[in-house]
């Protein structure tokens, strides 16, 4: 009996953490709007011209090194950023208006899911100009 692609995706976990090991941790399930961020926030927090994101369901994301990140406000009372405090590793975000736990992508150990791929990039005013922008391919449901 094969099982349907809805079943894999949700059994599917991954792995991440960050540079220095201290911090590690699990995913569980197919990701959410994965896309690219070019707001100043995101630029100086991950240091280049931009970050690369997805979201998960915070009861499938799981700190299993026996650390949780440190926690940054960068907007009081709607956004705060997960890092480690040993390496510095942008690892996720919380959002007050966005029901998933941010994880930065390149905290995986294995980045490379279709389910990855970014659909859209935020801020694009913001972006540099040298970089071609990632197009807007989110699937969009119909209006009912």
């Amino acid at each position: 009996m094969n099982a349907t692609p809805d079943i894999v995706a949700a059994a599917q976990e991954r792995s991440g953490g960050c540079l220095c090991g201290k911090i590690r941790f699990t995913v569980k399930g197919e990701a959410v709007y994965p896309h690219t961020c070019s707001c100043r926030h995101c630029k100086k927090l991950g240091g280049g011209p931009m970050m690369w994101w997805a979201g998960f369901a915070p009861e499938n994301v799981t700190w299993t090194g026996g650390v949780e990140p440190t926690w940054y406000t960068t907007f009081e009372g709607e956004a705060q950023r997960g890092f480690c405090p040993n390496c510095g590793s942008r690892l996720a975000a919380i959002d007050s208006d966005v029901p998933e736990l941010g994880i930065v992508v390149t905290a995986l150990d294995d980045t490379t899911g279709d389910d990855l791929v970014p659909v859209n990039q935020s801020f694009r005013d913001d972006a540099v100009h040298w970089l071609d922008q990632v197009p807007d391919t989110q699937k969009k449901s119909p209006v009912g």
